[in-house]
């Protein structure tokens, strides 16, 4: 499964976190990432991850890309709701994106940990 991770600022530490939780699962994966969360990845897991640019300057867009093209199965974006970002129509392009191809997209946490719990049974009825 191919699993695109991003995350805003101040959330970033809850996506290391998460990746460090959920190691053992995600080391199955194949996983992308906007540039800064990507790099934080790769630095505390130690799990191979492409980056593409950060947010700002044009990952969102590459990983929406992506999206369109059959290439991502489940995002992982922990997006900061409080803080207003100056991509912000970049992020709203690749949560329509996600909708309109039918890609699960976790933005927080909680979502995030049931969407694997949901890999960890679909693993369990092999």
């Amino acid at each position: 499964m191919n699993i695109a991770l991003i995350a805003h600022d101040k959330k970033k530490n809850d996506m290391v976190h998460f990746c460090m939780k959920h190691t053992d699962t995600l080391k199955k994966h194949t996983l992308m990432a906007t540039g800064t969360t990507g790099a934080l990845v790769k630095k505390t897991t130690g799990l191979p991850v492409h980056c593409y640019k950060s947010g700002p300057l044009g990952g969102d867009q590459e990983i929406g890309a992506k999206v369109a093209n059959g290439e991502v199965d489940m995002i992982i974006f922990f997006r900061d709701p409080l803080t207003a970002q100056p991509h912000e129509p970049d992020v709203s392009a690749l949560f329509r994106l996600s909708d309109v191809y039918e890609i699960p997209l976790a933005s927080n946490f909680k979502t995030a940990e049931l969407f694997f719990k949901s890999l960890d049974l679909a693993k369990d009825h092999r």
